[in-house]
């Protein structure tokens, strides 16, 4: 079965997901929602290819590190499609 839904970018996409999706990033950050949903997507589309700003990034990290989420620091670093983290 296909499907239209655009690809999410690695590693926003996980990120979000390791936090509750994106209404919980949007809690955490201050971020609009639109705004985050954006980090998963490429620069064609308007994203910033699977990063997260550096702002609401520290947000995340101080929030991960205060409510005991692991999360490693260079999960923020590295940039792939959801197909390459997934091989």
């Amino acid at each position: 079965m296909e499907t239209n839904a655009p690809e999410k970018l690695e590693p926003a996409a996980s990120i979000i997901d390791r936090f509750g999706g994106p209404e919980a990033v949007q809690e955490i950050t201050g971020a609009d929602r639109t705004r985050v949903y954006r980090w998963t997507q490429s620069k064609e589309k308007g994203g910033t290819d699977g990063f997260i700003p550096l702002k609401p990034a520290q947000k995340l990290w101080a929030y991960a590190k205060a409510n005991g989420i692991e999360i490693p620091g260079d999960m923020f670093l590295s940039a792939k499609s959801g197909a390459e983290v997934a091989a």
